[in-house]
């Protein structure tokens, strides 16, 4: 099997994160009160957030934003995560595209979502909190969590969605490996899982309704903080580090994408690939196409409106301004339970309002045959969400086939799929839809 990887020198590990808030010309319309509908300020969020990411959640002026030393010392234990050419990749495909990808799988809990559960973790240790909440989908997010916040001494309470609770068995062992306490979502813990269950007992989850039971248990209690995986500002932030590494790799390697593709859930991977490299297309008018992959079943880019909408499903989050199903949106049960989440985060709502990417939708037999491809081609079993910046990825090298181009693609490989074989078992048994 053939692949070149590029790695940085410990030396070259970014030491500030990217906030593309301060560079873009038309800033994110701002979080709303839902009673006055007033825009909020750094301090109205204290009582859910901790301090620090809230003031970065509505930072809109400084470009650079540091990475504390702590912070930086625990990505030293993983990072630089490897840029990889996908030379057996393309030779499967017959295409004249250069393939590129940002392994993230190679994080000890096996995703991207470490790098910011890192962040939070400890911006919450620094603030005397104690305890933290959390929602998950297919529990990437809920595994790096768990392991950040017992790195940093806290307690963790998780919960996640019903139905990726019971297809993906494992990585709620993984959460409580590390000391998480691990709730079914909805639940009979909280008001809001009381209320959902009630007019619908046999309800599988969303993650809209474990981001309501979450905040409600953050609010509930003393010395406790609510920490979110995705969609928000001070998130896409924390993960710019994959992209401001792969802007170095990707020079080590002497090209520059023409293409940069993520899964799209709520918008994590996806910004930290492709906001340090939308900054040159922002200032210096590089042409560089930028693609979100998101599933079939939950396409609020392809599909949702430009909107204002609650950020879970019972409506305790603010307001956001983003492409939207509708906080009360139920999706199918697929496998990429990462992807299941109704709105897109509010910058790059606005990214895709102002025409700076685009998106495209992927259905989940596709999605695993472009998964199983890769896996044959480059070794590495990808994580459900993954495989479908990995069918976007194969779709436009195709492309490349018939035109005879050679562009050069980026994708992120998010996470990988080794707890996700019971999904790779229904597929290859003909028994996924």
């Amino acid at each position: 099997m053939k692949q070149k990887r590029f790695i940085l020198p410990e030396s070259e590990i970014p030491t500030r994160w990217y906030n593309i808030q301060a560079d873009m010309l038309n800033k994110p319309l701002p979080m709303l009160n839902p009673s006055t509908r007033e825009p909020l300020k750094a301090e109205d969020l204290f009582p859910i957030f901790n301090e620090e990411c809230a003031r970065q959640e509505v930072n809109q002026t400084d470009a650079w934003i540091d990475i504390p030393e702590e912070v930086r010392e625990k990505y030293t234990y993983y990072r630089s995560t490897p840029l990889v050419r996908a030379y057996g990749l393309e030779e499967a495909l017959g295409t004249p595209a250069h393939i590129y990808f940002k392994n993230e799988s190679v994080s000890p809990v096996g995703s991207h979502k470490l790098n910011s559960a890192l962040a939070q973790a400890y911006y919450c240790k620094k603030q005397g909190v104690k305890n933290v909440t959390t929602e998950t989908g297919a529990g990437q997010w809920g595994a790096a969590l768990s392991y950040a916040t017992k790195i940093f001494g806290l307690e963790c309470a998780v919960y996640q969605v019903k139905i990726s609770y019971e297809q993906k068995p494992y990585r709620r062992s993984i959460m409580q490996v590390f000391g998480a306490q691990v709730t079914p979502s909805p639940s009979m813990s909280t008001r809001a899982g009381k209320d959902i269950l009630t007019i619908n007992p046999n309800y599988q989850g969303s993650l809209g309704t474990a981001i309501s039971e979450a905040v409600e248990l953050a609010m509930m209690t003393p010395d406790c903080k609510y920490a979110l995986g995705s969609v928000m500002n001070h998130v896409a932030l924390h993960q710019t580090v994959i992209g401001l590494e792969a802007e170095k790799q990707m020079e080590m390697a002497g090209e520059y994408p023409d293409i940069v593709i993520a899964c799209f859930g709520g918008g994590s991977n996806f910004s930290g690939i492709s906001f340090p490299f939308m900054r040159h297309t922002i200032l210096e008018g590089k042409k560089t196409r930028f693609i979100a992959a998101e599933p079939v079943s939950c396409p609020k880019l392809t599909k949702g409106k430009f909107e204002y909408d609650f950020g879970d499903e019972a409506g305790y989050t603010p307001l956001l301004a983003m492409f939207t199903l509708g906080h009360k949106f139920q999706p199918a049960l697929i496998h990429a339970g990462g992807l299941r989440y109704h709105g897109a985060g509010v910058i790059v709502s606005q990214l895709m309002k102002d025409g700076y990417m685009e998106a495209v939708d992927i259905a989940q037999l596709d999605s695993f045959k472009a998964g199983c491809l890769f896996a044959k081609a480059e070794g590495i079993i990808p994580a459900p969400e993954s495989c479908h910046a990995i069918a976007a990825t194969i779709d436009e090298a195709l492309k490349c086939k018939e035109t005879g181009e050679e562009k050069v693609i980026l994708f992120n490989l998010s996470g990988h799929g080794l707890v996700d074989m019971s999904a790779y078992d229904q597929y290859l048994a003909g028994a996924l839809v």
